[in-house]
């Protein structure tokens, strides 16, 4: 049978693409809340339990989590993605090879990040902007999560992964698994079992473990590719054509870790400047941050689900089907964009409440960097996505740019500029900034792309 023929008989080829995009964006985007849901259900708790240091503390400890997710992604959706188009082009063995690399490498990776933070757990703090009074929060929260990081990796990777073996309702099972029991044990352990921040840590590993091993029951039981041991010893040409696909997605997160860090020695030092003083910006940025990542979770889930549609059609050469899977996935992040817009300038002290009390400055700083930092949320969904639709028809280094542009080329010099004229309000006026300049390179180079399309129909 030709390669032709087998294409024809994938349901990426001839499915309706509004079908699909459902079929594979939905259970994706419930994955990404779900992954979300752990930081933000340890937030509520935290706040409402242990209190704005708590807060603080995940805030401190939150760039080790976009470190794990980097190189989940960096595996998982480069895997996925280079799966997709080998079985696009009616390679699925090579298809299967590559995602027995990657699953590999998960493992692998995970193990030796895990043990990096555990061995220089206090440094890690002190250069992520703790403050004395966080510190012993930040060291019992970061020092038990640090064990569930193998087992975090492997499940937001190989979710990639299944997703491309065309079961994204199994991924979403594991996702929602793990964040089920994480948000059952939380209040147990921290009010019941009077654990504190302790408990939160030791919910969110509880519920990673129980993840990873579902993901691992997949591939030994449940996959439909075919998928041996011996595909399991990484190869080095696929570890180079994974990291290829896969580092926009890692670029993006390294850069968001690399803005988080110098966002709260940023907020630490001109917050102690400020009539709010250096912990309150550090706490209420935590929280909106893990608001943030409700919207975030949207788009890139977005993206996650049409991955699959735009790299078997990319691979295919079915590009109208991949121009069509490009604009519905647009206009959707756009309308999701105007939703989140509406709730972020509407009721951002109701949003921040969720997460506990505080002192009227507290509340008053939320407010304002909820309505200024967020001022062009409308358009944050469409930089990601875009970049995920460059890795997935194999444009590596397209990606890479688009990933990199509002973190690392706008937003990060923003905010090391701004704060010398204007304070910590600095920080709030270099988002919308960043934002508007990325959505407009993200755009531009997207139109050039489909336009390119165009020319090979």
């Amino acid at each position: 049978m030709s390669s032709e023929s087998i294409s024809q008989k994938n349901p990426l080829a001839v499915e309706r693409i509004s079908k699909l995009i459902m079929k594979f964006a939905i259970p994706a985007i419930i994955s990404m809340l779900v992954s979300s849901l752990y930081n933000i259900v340890d937030q509520i708790f935290i706040g409402q339990g242990v209190g704005m240091l708590g807060n603080a503390a995940t805030n401190i400890a939150f760039p080790i989590s976009i470190i794990c997710t980097a190189t989940a992604l960096l595996l998982g959706i480069g895997s996925a993605s280079n799966y997709n188009l080998e079985s696009g082009a009616g390679r699925p063995e090579k298809a299967a090879q590559i995602a027995g690399t990657g699953l590999s490498m998960l493992v692998i990776c995970g193990v030796l990040i895990g043990v990096g933070v555990l061995i220089l757990l206090e440094p890690l703090l002190h250069v992520f902007g703790v403050t004395p009074d966080i510190l012993p929060f930040a060291r019992d929260y970061t020092g038990i999560t640090a064990f569930g990081i193998p087992f975090l990796i492997l499940t937001t990777g190989g979710n990639h992964i299944i997703r491309a073996d065309r079961s994204p309702t199994y991924s979403m099972i594991c996702m929602l698994t793990g964040a089920i029991i994480n948000t059952i044990l939380d209040p147990l352990f921290i009010f019941e079992f009077h654990w504190g921040i302790k408990g939160a840590a030791a919910a969110t590993i509880i519920g990673q473990i129980i993840s990873g091993i579902m993901v691992i029951y997949y591939f030994a039981k449940k996959r439909n590719m075919s998928l041996t041991v011996s595909m399991l010893r990484p190869g080095a040409e696929y570890v180079k054509a994974i990291t290829s696909l896969g580092m926009a997605a890692c670029i993006n997160q390294i850069a968001m870790a690399i803005v988080q860090i110098t966002m709260n020695n940023t907020l630490r030092h001109y917050g102690a400047q400020s009539m709010y003083g250096a912990d309150i910006p550090l706490a209420c940025v935590g929280v909106i941050s893990k608001v943030n990542m409700v919207f975030m979770a949207i788009c890139i889930g977005i993206s996650q689900g049409c991955q699959p549609i735009w790299g078997f059609n990319y691979g295919a050469k079915n590009y109208e089907r991949v121009r069509e899977t490009y604009k519905k996935a647009f206009f959707i992040c756009m309308a999701v964009g105007i939703s989140f817009f509406l709730c972020f300038q509407l009721f951002p002290r109701q949003i921040v409440s969720i997460f506990g009390s505080g002192s009227e400055a507290y509340f008053h700083f939320a407010e304002r960097y909820f309505k200024i930092f967020m001022f062009l949320t409308f358009l944050n969904g469409v930089q990601p996505m875009s970049s995920g639709f460059f890795t997935s028809i194999g444009k590596a280094k397209l990606g890479i740019v688009v990933s990199l542009t509002r973190q690392v080329i706008f937003l990060l010099p923003l905010i090391l500029i701004f704060p010398m004229f204007m304070g910590i309000d600095g920080v709030m006026y270099a988002g919308p900034i960043a934002d508007g300049a990325a959505a407009l390179v993200a755009v531009g180079f997207a139109l050039y792309q489909l336009k390119d399309m165009i020319s090979c129909d």
